[in-house]
Formats: structure tokens, C-alpha cells, sequence
């Protein structure tokens, strides 16, 4: 486990930055309490370029609730092949960002569901940086305080040093044609923390480092049937609890969700969430760069609602502490924070606690 945080590292945690900080950081901040949209990266559904998943009223909804920041995932590479696909997706994006300049909101476009890995990246980078090509051209006029790109979502478990080359190619493919957007950047092991900590910024400083929070996974995806028999152990509390703390399922033997079920009694807490947390707030500190928690949330169909509340409610409240802008996943899918179709009336009173919405005048 972590050692105790000292007095020191605590009064970092909330720096006082000059007036004349760089205005990558105000852009940093500006995204805090923002969401996912998960939409234009669901593959499987071989119809989804002919729906319009996000409407008018859930700019509105997003608006009351408190959301100042939409991040729009689009899986580009199932889409560039084909050219009417790519058109219908850039329409939907357009459509996006007129709704995001109506209701006020940031928007982040990010490339999703790629295909690189150790073995093809070089041949696949520039299939990516074609895309970029082409959205910088499109939104060149856009202001760089309300749009921003995400390079790249979740790169894989590959070489850090190999998707390092590849960010840098790709940034600077993006900088030829546009100096001042500011982009958003991960670690590769899936916007990992701890690859994150080990690596060092790159040379451009209008960089945000984002990276996605589903710790401790065991809770966070348990019985996703995506993840495999490492979550298939379900009904786990947070936090942890001794006389509500599920029995192992067998097909979690011999698999790392064996280990994380033992080790959940001391990673199953607030104390926990907050010293991963640090480790990223101390890394931004040590070479002074803006970071972004670009994802977290829980799976909803096995985690009770409390929890879930109290997850939620956990991670939020320090972020905030730590001054890390986050966004949850997702609106309206499986991590939904919402008992049904979104609106207020499907958000239960313990959600809207975890979001801050009884804080506001309603």
C-alpha cells in the first residue's frame, strides 16, 4: 500500500498559480465537471450513423444538472475507410458542437476504439494522423478555449516508448496546421495512472495529460461481460465491508480477480481512492502540467446504487480537492448515473448528492 501523505505534499495539493499562468491550464480546469457521450464509438451497432443519440434536451438537462464539458468519443478508424461513413460521422460531430456552442458547452473530440498496437504502429500512425489532418482543417476556426482533441483513447498495454513516438508524430502532424489548439494526451496501459507517472512530458507545453480512474477495478467493472471472468464476482460493496462482502465466484480462481478480491479490503476505501489519486496530482506538480481525469464512474448493472453513490461522491469531491477536472462516463449507457432514461426524476437523491446537484437551486 501507499505510505501516508506528509503535511508537505498536502499543501501542494492546492498551489496558488499566478495570474499570468498559461492558458493551458484555465483550458484545463474549464473542463471540470464534464461527461462522456458514448455514442459514435459503439461499433457493433452497424446503424448507429443514422441515429441521433443526443438531442437539444439533453444539452438542457446537462445544462440544469451542472455539466460544463461534453467528451465526444468517435471510433474514426471503423469510419475512415469508408467515406460516406466518415462524412455522416463528421455531420454528427458538427452537429455536436453547434448544440455545445448553443448551451455553453467545451467539447473534446476524441479519437476512439483505434487499432494500434506494438506490431502495426508504424504503419498505423499515420492512418490516425490522416484523420487529424482532416478534423484540424475542419475546425481551424473554432475557438482553442471550447474545442479540444483527445488523440488517442486508452492506448494499449504496448511499449510506452512506442506510443510515445507516436503521440509525438501525431502532435506534430496537428501543430503544421494549428499552433494554439490544445490537446489532450494519455499514457499508454489504457490512460494508465502509474504509466503516466513514470513517463515525462513531450516538448509542446499546450498539452493536457488525461488519464481514466476505474480504481479499484474489481469494484468499478464488476460483472462486465466484456472484462471477462477476472469481474465475474459481483455484489462487491463500496466500501468495503466484511458482512456484506460477497464470496469469491469460481471462475475468478486463478485469474488477478482472485488477487484483487483479497487485496479489496484495503483498496476498497476513500483512503485509497485518494493516494492513487495523489500519485497523478504529484507527478502534474513535479513538471508543473495541467492533468485531466478524462474518465471514471461504475458499471451499473451489478453495483448497488449506494455504492455507486458513494464511489462516485469519493472520487468527485477528490478531484476537486486535489484540483484535477473530471468527467464522468458515460450520459445515457451501461455507467449511466441515471435509474432509466435521462432526467432529473431518474436521478435517485443519492446521485445527485455524489454529482453535487442538491447543492444547486432546482
Amino acid at each position: 500500500m501507499l505510505i501516508s501523505l506528509s503535511f508537505c505534499t498536502i499543501i501542494l495539493a492546492n498551489p496558488k498559480f499566478p495570474s499570468n499562468e498559461p492558458a493551458v491550464f484555465k483550458r484545463a480546469a474549464s473542463l471540470d465537471n464534464g461527461v462522456s457521450i458514448s455514442w459514435l464509438e459503439r461499433i457493433w451497432d452497424k446503424n448507429i450513423l443514422n441515429k441521433n443519440a443526443i438531442q437539444a434536451r439533453d444539452f438542457k438537462l446537462l445544462k440544469k444538472l451542472g455539466f460544463n464539458s461534453i467528451r465526444l468519443p468517435v471510433a474514426f478508424a471503423s469510419f475512415q475507410s469508408n467515406e460516406d461513413s466518415l462524412k455522416k460521422a463528421l455531420q454528427h460531430i458538427d452537429e455536436t458542437l453547434v448544440l455545445c456552442r448553443l448551451y455553453g458547452f467545451k467539447l473534446i473530440i476524441c479519437y476512439h476504439t483505434g487499432n494500434l498496437d506494438d506490431n502495426n504502429y508504424l504503419t498505423e500512425t499515420p492512418n490516425i494522423i490522416d484523420i487529424w489532418i482532416k478534423l484540424t482543417h475542419r475546425y481551424i476556426r473554432e475557438s482553442a478555449d471550447n474545442l479540444f482533441f483527445e488523440l488517442y483513447n486508452e492506448p494499449p498495454h504496448m511499449d510506452p516508448k512506442k506510443w510515445e513516438n507516436a503521440a509525438n508524430k501525431i502532435v506534430a502532424a496537428i501543430r503544421k496546421i494549428d499552433k494554439n489548439r490544445t490537446l489532450i494526451v494519455g499514457a499508454s496501459n489504457f490512460n494508465s495512472i502509474y504509466e503516466l507517472s513514470r513517463s515525462t512530458p513531450m516538448s509542446d507545453d499546450n498539452i493536457i495529460y488525461t488519464f481514466h480512474f476505474y480504481e479499484p477495478f474489481f469494484f468499478t467493472h464488476q460483472g462486465a461481460e466484456w472484462i471477462g471472468d477476472q469481474v465475474s464476482t459481483t455484489g462487491v460493496p463500496f466500501p468495503y465491508n466484511t458482512a456484506n462482502f460477497p464470496q469469491l465466484n469460481p471462475k475468478a480462481k486463478g485469474t488477478w480477480g482472485e488477487t484483487n478480491y483479497y487485496q479489496y479490503s484495503k483498496d476498497g476505501n476513500e483512503r485509497s481512492v485518494k493516494d492513487k489519486l495523489q500519485i497523478v496530482k504529484n507527478w502534474a506538480l513535479k513538471y508543473h502540467v495541467p492533468v485531466l481525469c478524462g474518465e471514471y464512474g461504475v458499471y451499473n448493472k451489478y453495483a448497488d446504487l449506494d455504492s455507486r453513490c458513494r464511489y462516485i461522491k469519493a472520487v468527485r469531491q477528490t478531484l476537486k480537492t486535489l484540483n484535477i477536472p473530471g468527467m464522468l462516463w458515460d450520459y445515457n449507457t451501461n455507467f449511466s448515473v441515471f435509474d432509466g432514461e435521462p432526467s432529473v426524476q431518474n436521478l435517485p437523491d443519492c446521485m445527485k448528492e455524489a454529482i453535487g446537484f442538491t447543492a444547486k437551486k432546482q
